[in-house]
């Protein structure tokens, strides 16, 4: 292999460009394509009775490990199945009211083609993901998805590039149709993803992170000014909630109420603390997400805590905006 003179880096920079343009304009002309056939893949998808199993070799089978981990993830259970395995036993996994998507580019792998029939036997549907709509993967088929594109991005026309994106692009596009017709919401799909930022914004309740017992900051109404600010620095959650003779929650003093009074009384610290509270404090019930939370706090203020009240209107908790940001990261 001789050595190409070394290239500006303008020149690289522009090649780069070249690739991505070539890419995105290969998914383009696949978007163009899709049609009735696309749907009916979806809807196979959806009605599966049971599993769905992923096919490829090479590349292709790089394409089918990342759908199987897309499916899965979103609501739809499926597995990644090596045609050379699936010849070797590992085809018993397939079973009647399952569904098999099969990559390849050319439709032809041998692998591939030979693990068919056995796919047939077993009483599974196929959906054949390809670049040669002609091919025999194609013609054995029940729905085939036109994943073809006129050249790869490599200059030499050769390395899987454009046909690898092609198909992953129409790989992921089947998901998320498949996903929109089944009843996932973010409460649903957080379960999928336990792990990570992800699945801590989902997941985690309002309960989980709130304040709760002594240290909720907490006065009665007929106490003084001088005790609710005392109660504000000795809990620092930068608020007080106002209890009546029941324990009920009658209203809420912060931070930003104590500037404001200052500005305006010169005596409120022996004034009573009923007389300057806010009396609909912002709550948020305990079993709500920290998700859920966070947005209350943007779009009923900016505000920075709530108050969690039981069935009986007592304080019960409060949960502060630091809480939430800490625990979804």
């Amino acid at each position: 292999m001789t050595t190409c003179p070394r290239k500006s880096d303008a020149e690289i920079i522009e090649a780069g460009r070249e690739v991505l343009r070539s890419e995105s304009e290969a998914v383009a002309r696949v978007a163009e394509r899709l049609g009735p056939e696309f749907a009916e893949a979806v809807h196979m998808l959806v009605e599966a009775r049971g599993t769905v199993a992923v096919c490829g070799t090479g590349k292709s089978g790089t394409v089918a490990r990342k759908l199987a981990g897309t499916l899965t993830s979103t609501g739809t259970p499926a597995l990644f199945l090596h045609p050379g395995d699936a010849a070797h036993g590992d085809v018993g996994v397939v079973g009647g009211g399952d569904v098999v998507v099969a990559i390849s580019k050319s439709g032809e792998g041998e692998e591939l083609l030979r693990i068919l029939p056995a796919f047939r036997d077993m009483g599974a549907r196929i959906v054949a993901l390809t670049g040669s709509v002609e091919s025999t993967l194609a013609r054995e088929a029940d729905v085939v998805l036109d994943a073809s594109v006129e050249r790869e991005a490599c200059p030499m026309d050769l390395v899987p590039t454009s046909s690898t994106t092609a198909s992953l692009a129409l790989g992921d596009a089947l998901a998320v149709a498949v996903l929109g017709e089944k009843d996932v919401d973010p409460e649903l799909f957080a379960r999928y993803h336990p792990g990570g930022a992800l699945g801590r914004r989902l997941l985690l309740r309002v309960s989980d992170v709130m304040h709760s017992g002594e240290e909720v900051p907490k006065v009665r109404s007929d106490a003084t000014m001088r005790e609710a600010i005392c109660e504000i620095a000795n809990k620092r959650l930068g608020m007080v909630a106002v209890v009546g003779l029941s324990g009920r929650l009658e209203g809420i003093v912060t931070d930003g109420d104590l500037k404001r009074i200052i500005m305006r009384r010169e005596d409120m610290l022996d004034a009573p603390v009923a007389e300057f509270m806010s009396a609909s404090p912002r709550t948020i019930g305990r079993d709500e997400l920290v998700a859920t939370a966070l947005a209350k706090m943007e779009t009923d203020g900016p505000i920075t805590s709530l108050l969690i009240v039981d069935e009986d209107e007592r304080p019960e908790g409060v949960i502060h905006i630091h809480d939430c940001l800490r625990a979804v990261g």
